[in-house]
């Protein structure tokens, strides 16, 4: 049977790639994201409207979308650098897109048999692998993703047995979203999607709620 996978976010770097090797592999693939499919997860009535027009079942559904400052600004290096509007955007896209878009998830999931839904968080939002404090807002607001994704996790296991659920860190990504971190060790964005791919395609029921990196690897909370 064809697997049928669902994008939030098909347009960025790693929801493109995703979308493409997902198409490779032969499944059915619906890609939506704000700059071809109007869809704002940050507007209740964009993703009402948008995911409420989908037919599922979908077998895998990943949430691939996110900043890491608004444009006009970047991550916190000191608590001096906080600014309110600057976090509640950053949250607003980070930890309530994806919570908008969870609601809509139970709906599209199949009643019997397997499925996987993976929602892109990042390592930095670990509170118990934080070393080096800063970036503030990106690292709460990906915490509270986490959170959420637990958490849905939780009610979505009370209906669906089969049905996993996980947040993913799919490591540092050469993508626009990193540009200006010339530092790191980045991946490129094929193969952070087939890294992403292999961990959902090996989760089991035992591991939903839970918080996983590009290796498979469970990050701390």
């Amino acid at each position: 049977m064809t697997e049928r996978a669902l994008i939030i976010g098909a347009s960025g770097g790693i929801g493109a790639a995703l979308a493409a090797e997902l198409s490779a592999r032969g499944a059915d693939v619906t890609g939506l994201s704000r700059r071809d499919d109007g869809l704002d997860v940050t507007d209740p009535a964009s993703v009402d409207r948008v995911l409420g027009a989908l037919e599922g079942p979908f077998d895998r559904i990943v949430v691939a979308t996110g900043i890491l400052a608004p444009e006009d600004g970047g991550p916190e290096k000191s608590l001096d650098a906080i600014d309110a509007d600057a976090m509640a955007r950053v949250f607003a896209v980070d930890a309530i897109g994806p919570a908008l878009v969870l609601r809509h998830v139970p709906r599209l999931l199949p009643r019997e048999g397997r499925s996987v839904t993976g929602v892109l968080t990042a390592r930095v939002g670990s509170i118990g692998d934080n070393r080096m404090g800063g970036w503030y807002s990106y690292r709460a607001a990906k915490a509270a993703a986490n959170q959420i994704v637990h958490g849905a996790a939780i009610e979505i296991g009370r209906k669906y047995r089969e049905a996993v659920v996980v947040a993913l860190h799919p490591g540092t990504v050469a993508t626009p979203f990193t540009a200006n971190y010339p530092g790191h060790d980045k991946v490129a964005p094929e193969d952070a999607a087939r890294n992403l791919l292999s961990v959902m395609d090996g989760l089991t029921v035992e591991d939903s709620g839970g918080f996983f990196d590009w290796a498979g690897k469970a990050v701390p909370w």
